[in-house]
């Protein structure tokens, strides 16, 4: 069974996988990873495999419990992946990224893929049907726009996020709302559009914390996955074990 440790930004899944079958999300933060491992061991003695994929912080205290416990992979650049990387900077591309296209290797193998990662930052990742990554586009997040706005200028405020009922806001939150959301819709359908223009026969896979708010107002046809991360980072832990 197999161990799915993801280190973000704002917080930590762990996922347990039995094969490619996913069998729980748990979450934590920085103050209770150890305890939520110690844990997910107990209750899946069968757990011998695990990976760890981090764009945020993670103790040393916490590596060494895993390093004890598992046979372990920690994904970096110089992880052995399904694709053939033809960014100009391989390695400054980030591992959460390489994580979905790995998901994509896996589900949508032989098609052209362009992969949405709407989380702290949208990120835009495109592989074509030749098993070759060229590249996307990061922009800010939902949440980054919101507490941009509100912590670049003197008087607007922090908001929680909200689909706007129609798109002329009448009021500063209402406009607010309009602004960032409608925004980021419109910036997500017009990449769509552009992409689409160079390659028809384009499969969107759209995932990430603010996938499933924004998936039901985007024009386009998608493949909506939240877990998508989760199951490329199983799908590299299998891809580097050796039986």
């Amino acid at each position: 069974m197999n161990l799915i440790v993801d280190v973000g930004n704002t917080r930590i899944k762990l996922a347990v996988f039995d094969k490619n079958r996913l069998l729980e999300i748990r979450i934590a933060d920085s103050f209770t990873i150890l305890e939520t491992l110690k844990q997910l061991k107990l209750d899946y003695p069968k757990l011998n495999l695990a990976i760890v994929s981090s764009v945020g912080y993670l103790q040393d205290k916490v590596l060494q419990y895993l390093g004890l416990q598992f046979e372990l992979t920690i994904l970096d650049n110089n992880t052995k992946v399904p694709f053939t990387n033809l960014y100009a900077t391989p390695k400054t591309l980030g591992i959460d990224r390489i994580a979905l296209v790995c998901a994509s290797v896996q589900q949508f193998s032989q098609k052209n893929v362009l992969i949405i990662d709407a989380g702290t930052c949208i990120t835009y990742d495109f592989i074509n049907k030749d098993n070759e990554y060229l590249g996307g586009a990061i922009s800010p997040g939902v949440r980054m726009r919101y507490e941009a706005l509100h912590n670049q200028t003197a008087n607007l405020p922090l908001l929680e996020t909200e689909m706007p009922i129609q798109i002329i806001g009448n009021s500063t939150i209402g406009s607010i709302n309009s602004g960032i959301i409608y925004g980021v819709l419109n910036e997500i359908d017009g990449i769509i559009e552009q992409y689409s223009a160079l390659y028809l026969d384009l499969t969107i896979i759209l995932t990430g914390g603010d996938a499933n708010f924004l998936s039901k107002q985007l024009k386009s046809s998608i493949f909506a996955n939240s877990n998508f991360l989760l199951e490329g980072l199983n799908y590299i832990l299998q891809h580097n074990t050796v039986e």
